[in-house]
C-alpha cells in the first residue's frame, strides 16, 4: 500500500478556537492507485474508511490518515460519467450513485458489486434521470436524489420499487434547483443541499417540506452553491460550500455554528470543494477538489 501525498501536515496544537488549521492535509493530482484527480464524493464505513470517488470514476479506499488501502474499483461504464454521490445502505455497505445510469451500485467491503437497483431512465414517475445522491433509512426505503430535466426526490421500497417522488424546478418552498446531496439527519429527516437555491432544504421522509435554511451570500448563515451535507456524532451538521470555498457548521435548525476554509491553495484553504465526511470523532473530512487532496479539520 502506497501513500498518495503531495503534502501532508500534522500540525501540532491545532488551533481549538473552531479548527481553521486543518490536522492533516493529504493528496497527490495523479491517475495511479492511491492517486486523486478532482475528488466528488465521500463517506466513512463502519470500519473507520474514508472511500473516496474522483473525476476519473475511481472509487478507492483510504485509512482514516489517506494510506491507501489497496482497494480500487470503477463503475462497468464511465463513457457517459463518472459517479458523483457515496453513500452507506442500512448494513453499512458502500453505495454508489451511478449519476450517468439511473441507477445505484451496492458494493461490499471488498469494493466487490453485490447489487443494482435501476429504473428506467426518463422524466415521469417510476423513472430516473440524473440521480447525483442515494440515501437509506433504517426501514429500508431508499432516497434518490435527481436533478437535470427533473428536480426532485425519489422514493424506492427495499426492493427497488417505485413508491413516490417530490420536488420541481424552482426557488419556492419545496422547489430545488440542481440538489447535489441528501443526508438523513439523526431526527430521522432528509436534508438536501439545493446548491442553485444557494440552502438546505429538510424534508419528511414522506416527502413533506419541514424547514429551510440558507440564502446567497458569503456571511454566517449565507451560503454559496451547496454541494454535501454530513451530520456529525453530535448531531451539528456541516456543508461543503462549493461556491465559498469553506465549510460551514450548523445546528440541525440551521443556525451557523462556525466555518473553515476560504479560496487557495495553502493548508486550511480550499478550491471548489464538492464532497465532506465526519468520523467518529467529529473530524471533518473535505475533499478539496481542485486542488486534488483531502483536508482534515476538528471544529
Amino acid at each position: 500500500m502506497r501513500r498518495a501525498f503531495l503534502l501532508c501536515v500534522l500540525l501540532a496544537g491545532c488551533s481549538s478556537g473552531g479548527g481553521a488549521v486543518p490536522d492533516l492535509v493529504w493528496g497527490r493530482k495523479g491517475v495511479r492507485d492511491g492517486d486523486l484527480a478532482r475528488p466528488r464524493a465521500c463517506v466513512i464505513d463502519g470500519e473507520g474508511r474514508l472511500w473516496v470517488v474522483d473525476f476519473t470514476a475511481r472509487v478507492q479506499a483510504f485509512s482514516l490518515d489517506g494510506v491507501h488501502l489497496g482497494i480500487t474499483f470503477r463503475t462497468p461504464d464511465y463513457s457517459k460519467g463518472r459517479p458523483s454521490g457515496l453513500s452507506l445502505d442500512r448494513h453499512g455497505n458502500l453505495v454508489v450513485a451511478d449519476s450517468h445510469y439511473h441507477c445505484f451500485r451496492i458494493h461490499d467491503r471488498d469494493g466487490k458489486e453485490t447489487r443494482r437497483v435501476a429504473l428506467p431512465e426518463g422524466s415521469g414517475p417510476g423513472q430516473l434521470g440524473y440521480v447525483s445522491d442515494v440515501v437509506q433509512d433504517d426501514e429500508g426505503y431508499w432516497y434518490l436524489l435527481e436533478f437535470g430535466e427533473v428536480q426532485r426526490i425519489t422514493k424506492l421500497d427495499e426492493s427497488g420499487r417505485f413508491v413516490k417522488s417530490w420536488g420541481r424546478e424552482g426557488q419556492g418552498p419545496g422547489e430545488l434547483s440542481r440538489p447535489r446531496a441528501l443526508a438523513l439527519g439523526p431526527d430521522g429527516l432528509l436534508y438536501v443541499a439545493d446548491a442553485c437555491n444557494h440552502r438546505v432544504q429538510v424534508f419528511t421522509r414522506d416527502g413533506e417540506l419541514v424547514r429551510q435554511f440558507g440564502e446567497s451570500g458569503t456571511g454566517p448563515g449565507q451560503l454559496a452553491y451547496p454541494y454535501d451535507v454530513a451530520f456529525g456524532p453530535d448531531g451539528s451538521l456541516f456543508v461543503a460550500e462549493y461556491g465559498n470555498h469553506r465549510v460551514q457548521k450548523f445546528t440541525a435548525a440551521g443556525e451557523p455554528l462556525g466555518s473553515v476554509g476560504g479560496p487557495g491553495r495553502g493548508p486550511g484553504q480550499l478550491h471548489s470543494p464538492w464532497g465532506l465526511a465526519v468520523d467518529a470523532k467529529g473530524r471533518v473530512h473535505v475533499l478539496d477538489t481542485e486542488n486534488h487532496r483531502v483536508q482534515r479539520f476538528a471544529f
